[in-house]
C-alpha cells in the first residue's frame, strides 16, 4: 500500500488525467441507462471509489520537511462521504433490480442516512464550520476569519499592529518560510569553507534563547460555546447548516411516502433549501451590538453558498416538474435542431443522456 501511495503522489497529474478520461468514457458505455445497467454502474462506482482514495492520498501527502513515518490522521470523513456518494447510484440500481421500484427507496433512504450521519459528525468535529461540497473539501480558509469558528474573531487577544503576522496559522505560509530558511542555510553552507563551519559551530554551542512570541491559543468551538457567545446568530447558523445537511434525507423519506410524481416532496425540499440559504443573509448582515456575534464567511464559504444556490437548478430536473415541463422543452429543442448536421446528432445524444440520468434519483439529488 505504501508503494502505491508513493506512486500516486509522484504521478498525480497522470493519475488525474487518467481518472478524467475513464470517468468520461463511463457515460458512453453501451448498457448505460438501460434495463441491464448494473454492470456499467458497478464499474462507475468502483472507479469513483478509486478516484476518491487517490485524492485522499494526494491530499495527505506529507510536507517536504517531514521526517520519519507518517502519523495516523483523524478519521477520514471526506473520504468516507465521497465513497458513499460514489456507491449510492449502484445501491439504487441494485436495489431496484433485485427488490423492485417501490422497495428500493428503503435502501436509498439508508444511504442518505449514512451521509447525513457522517456530515453531522464532521460538522461537529470541525468546530461547526460550514461544510464545503458536502464535506468532501476541508474548510481551512482563514484569510477572512482567523478563528476556528464560522464567526468573527472578537475573542482573540490583541498584541498590537503586528498581531496578524505573529498569529498567522496559514500552513502554506509556514511551509514556505521553512523552505526559504532551509534554502538559505544550504546556500550559505555551500558558499563557505569547511573550516569556517567548524569554527562557527564551536562559537555557537551556547545559543541565546529566542524571544518569546505571544501566540493566541485556539480552541475548537463547542455547541454550547457558540450558542452562549454568538447568541441568536450562532443559533441561526447552526439551524441553516443542519437544514442543508438533513434536506436530502427528508426529501427521500417524503418520496418514499408520497411517490416521485407527488408535488409534496418537491415543494417541501425546495422550501427547506430556500429557508436554509435565506438564514445566512440576515445572520451575516445583521448588527447585534457585538462584532463577534456576526457571521463572517470566508472566501471559500462564499463560494460554497453560491454553489448551493446553483444546485437549485436541479429542481428543473426532478419529477414531477421534469415530466410536466422540462421534458417537453427538451423534446421541442431536439426536433428544432434535428435537421442541422452534426449539431442535431450531438443535441439528440445529450438529451438522451439527460433523460437517462433523470431516471436515477441519485444523479439529480444534489446531495
Amino acid at each position: 500500500m505504501e508503494a502505491y501511495k508513493r506512486w500516486v503522489r509522484r504521478n498525480r497529474d497522470f493519475v488525474h488525467s487518467l481518472e478524467s478520461l475513464a470517468n468520461g468514457l463511463t457515460w458512453v458505455l453501451p448498457e448505460r441507462f438501460s434495463a441491464s445497467e448494473l454492470g456499467p454502474e458497478a464499474a462507475t462506482a468502483i472507479l469513483g471509489v478509486i478516484t476518491a482514495i487517490n485524492e485522499h492520498i494526494i491530499e495527505t501527502t506529507p510536507s517536504p520537511t517531514h521526517k520519519g513515518p507518517v502519523e495516523a490522521s483523524a478519521f477520514p470523513y471526506a473520504l468516507c462521504i465521497s465513497a458513499v456518494k460514489d456507491l449510492e447510484t449502484l445501491v439504487e440500481v441494485a436495489s431496484e433490480h433485485f427488490y423492485g421500484e417501490t422497495r428500493k427507496w428503503n435502501f436509498v433512504a439508508a444511504t442518505e442516512g449514512i451521509k447525513v450521519l457522517l456530515r453531522l459528525l464532521l460538522f461537529r468535529n470541525s468546530g461547526y464550520r460550514m461544510l464545503l461540497h458536502g464535506g468532501e473539501t476541508p474548510n481551512i480558509d482563514d484569510k477572512l476569519n482567523p478563528s476556528s469558528s464560522p464567526f468573527g474573531d472578537g475573542n482573540l487577544p490583541k498584541y498590537g499592529a503586528q498581531t496578524p503576522a505573529l498569529l498567522s496559522n496559514n500552513f502554506a505560509q509556514n511551509r514556505a518560510l521553512t523552505a526559504l530558511s532551509r534554502f538559505g542555510e544550504n546556500a550559505r553552507m555551500v558558499s563557505e569553507p569547511v573550516w569556517f563551519h567548524r569554527m562557527h559551530h564551536q562559537q555557537s554551542t551556547v545559543k541565546p534563547p529566542l524571544p518569546a512570541v505571544p501566540v493566541a491559543e485556539k480552541t475548537k468551538p463547542t455547541l454550547s460555546s457558540i450558542l452562549s457567545e454568538r447568541g441568536f446568530s450562532g443559533a441561526l447558523f447552526l439551524l441553516g447548516e443542519t437544514l442543508f445537511i438533513t434536506r436530502p434525507l427528508i426529501y427521500v423519506l417524503l418520496i418514499r411516502k408520497y411517490g416521485m410524481l407527488s408535488w409534496a416532496p418537491w415543494f417541501l425540499s425546495l422550501a427547506i433549501d430556500l429557508l436554509g440559504a435565506g438564514i445566512f443573509s440576515p445572520v451575516s448582515l445583521s448588527k447585534t451590538g457585538r462584532e463577534n456575534q456576526r457571521f463572517l464567511p470566508s472566501t471559500l464559504e462564499k463560494d460554497e453558498m453560491r454553489r448551493r444556490k446553483l444546485l437549485w437548478a436541479l429542481y428543473l430536473m426532478r419529477d414531477p416538474f421534469f415530466s410536466k415541463y422540462t421534458r417537453q422543452k427538451l423534446e421541442s429543442t431536439e426536433k428544432l435542431l434535428e435537421p442541422v448536421p452534426i449539431f442535431g446528432m450531438l443535441t439528440a445524444k445529450i438529451i438522451e443522456l439527460i433523460v437517462g440520468a433523470q431516471t436515477r434519483y441519485t444523479y439529480m439529488s444534489g446531495s
